[in-house]
């Protein structure tokens, strides 16, 4: 099984299709491939959207910025992650959010008509498909919520203490690994990083 296969098959978007059956499903699909080099722009914020992004390979941040040129990282992509399924279906789909490759980058384009269109192979496992584009939504609408609760919280202790709790309760244990390094932790709860570190 070679990489790209093996990203795919452990993707939230293909979880209950085996192997066996991705080529049938990548026929109906016809995803587009492109390769970023490190700070290439995978998709800029405004921008059209034709189809929802899946990261095959290296690492890219999803990035907010504001009229005044403040930047905040909303997420850190990894191989199997999707981006741009928020915006994908409303009626004039635009990029909300600029990606950037943070390192080399391989990355499909699965066109939204043939993510809820009607397959033209008959594929049996579609309907997989677009319940898991439904729970992967729903999921990032929750995570979302989440971030707006840390931006709520006035103090930066308060914000770092809230983010690490949420980590420690995911993982289940005292000891865990953070999904972000300081930079990305400071851009994520809007926070300067010296102040972030001395905190």
């Amino acid at each position: 099984m070679d990489n790209f296969t093996r990203v795919l098959v452990k993707s939230p978007l293909f979880e209950g299709v085996n192997r066996e059956e991705l080529p049938v499903m990548l026929n109906c699909l016809q995803p587009i491939k492109a390769g970023y080099q490190k700070g290439e722009y995978i998709t800029m914020a405004g921008g059209i959207l034709e189809g929802v992004g899946l990261i095959i390979g290296g690492k890219a941040a999803v990035i907010k910025e504001s009229a005044g040129g403040n930047r905040v990282v909303m997420t850190i992509l990894k191989p199997g992650d999707l981006f741009g399924e928020i915006a994908a279906f409303a009626e004039k789909p635009r990029w909300p959010a600029t990606v950037q490759a943070q390192e080399a980058s391989a990355v499909i384009f699965l066109p939204r008509e043939k993510i809820v269109g009607r397959c033209a192979e008959n594929c049996l496992r579609h309907r997989i498909l677009i319940n898991n584009m439904l729970r992967i939504v729903s999921e990032r609408a929750l995570m979302l919520n989440q971030k707006v609760n840390y931006l709520t919280i006035k103090s930066m202790r308060g914000r770092i203490s809230a983010f690490l709790l949420d980590h420690y309760r995911k993982a289940g244990q005292a000891t865990f690994t953070l999904p972000l390094n300081r930079n990305e932790m400071a851009d994520f709860l809007c926070v300067s990083r010296p102040s972030m570190s001395r905190e």
